[in-house]
């Protein structure tokens, strides 16, 4: 049974709320009306509902939990860690070598997390940014205690939500939405020839691994969030839809629970997890200390799977997620679904 963990909190408070509407003015945000633009601006974005001017680029970042990594990995790829005033972000590893340890670095804000592992509103505030960055619409919710949009634009600061987060139902989440993310930053930051390269060159191998299962049999993958409980039955944190899907297709597999569910993840007990034929496991970590231990331990529980005989696993963390590395895990889950073929 998966345990509950203070992470899957906030995760499940994030990914699996019902949906609802982005609520945003439409006027240009303070700091745009009251300083002269920088060369190269203003630049405008539609985010959400809401119409956001950059008259510069931001100096004074703030990235809100939202149980991603999405946002902070995208400003590292794009060399603007240095923007960055508080990261409420970590999954505790990457497939990227030395980005969590980059991650780790970063200043936090010295901020006493609310009960939603987030950043509450008059710490928000006390910080002053001139950018808050969050994962979904959540992060923006007065109810949840957070500084509402409309609050930050009062001070002076633009927000913006990731792509598919406006009605906080990322189960329509593909890899184009992490390019999206690259190319808004890239132009608020005026850095588009940097996004546009980290584009191109993940579309590149993204193609190549794909050409190279291209014809193959897709296996079917199971992927599930380690030690983590979002529901009421034994395996609730089960990925059904989303943006992993999209990543299995390119590597040449198939999610073997996609049809469990209509959501981001199923909710299902340990006998439909055991009926269903799991030729590959996938695990994605967060913030766990030990994934490897409890992909084995699923091995094991169910050892009638082709995934268990076969000794077929992985462990990935940020690559399948939103974010600038999709291309990672594509390629490192084509490799154990289709060894021949590299």
């Amino acid at each position: 049974m998966l345990t509950r963990r203070p992470a899957a909190v906030a995760l499940a408070g994030v990914l699996c709320l019902a949906t609802t509407a982005c609520g945003a003015s439409s006027s240009p945000t303070a700091n745009a009306a009251a300083d002269a633009s920088a060369p190269g601006y203003p630049v405008t974005l539609k985010n959400c509902g809401q119409t956001t001017t950059y008259t510069k680029a931001p100096s004074r970042v703030v990235v809100m939990n939202g149980a991603s990594v999405a946002e902070v990995s995208s400003l590292l790829a794009l060399g603007l860690g240095d923007r960055i005033v508080a990261n409420g972000q970590s999954y505790g590893r990457s497939e990227v070598p030395g980005r969590a340890e980059a991650i780790k670095k970063l200043p936090t804000g010295d901020i006493t997390l609310n009960d939603a592992y987030d950043i509450p509103r008059e710490a928000m505030l006390g910080l002053s940014p001139d950018l808050v960055l969050s994962t979904t619409s959540y992060g923006f919710d007065a109810k949840n205690g957070f500084a509402t949009r409309d609050d930050l634009e009062a001070v002076g600061a633009n927000t913006y939500i990731s792509p598919q987060g406006c009605d906080q139902d990322t189960s329509r989440m593909t890899i184009d939405d992490s390019y999206q993310l690259l190319r808004d930053l890239g132009k608020v930051f005026n850095v588009n020839d940097r996004a546009e390269k980290v584009i191109a060159e993940s579309r590149k191998r993204v193609s190549d691994v794909s050409a190279k299962v291209k014809g193959e049999q897709k296996p079917n993958v199971m992927v599930v969030f380690s030690n983590m409980s979002m529901g009421g039955n034994d395996f609730s944190a089960i990925a059904a839809h989303g943006i992993w899907n999209e990543i299995l297709t390119k590597a040449g597999g198939s999610n073997a629970f996609s049809s469990a569910s209509r959501t981001t993840f199923a909710d299902l007990s340990k006998e439909k997890v055991a009926a269903e034929q799991v030729d590959a496991l996938v695990v994605i970590s967060y913030n766990d200390p030990n994934p490897e231990a409890y992909a084995r331990k699923l091995l094991k529980e169910f050892p009638q799977w082709p995934a268990a005989k076969n000794k077929r696993s992985l462990v990935l963390s940020d690559s399948i997620y939103l974010g600038p590395s999709n291309d990672l895990a594509v390629e490192k889950i084509a490799r154990i679904l289709h060894p021949n073929a590299f």
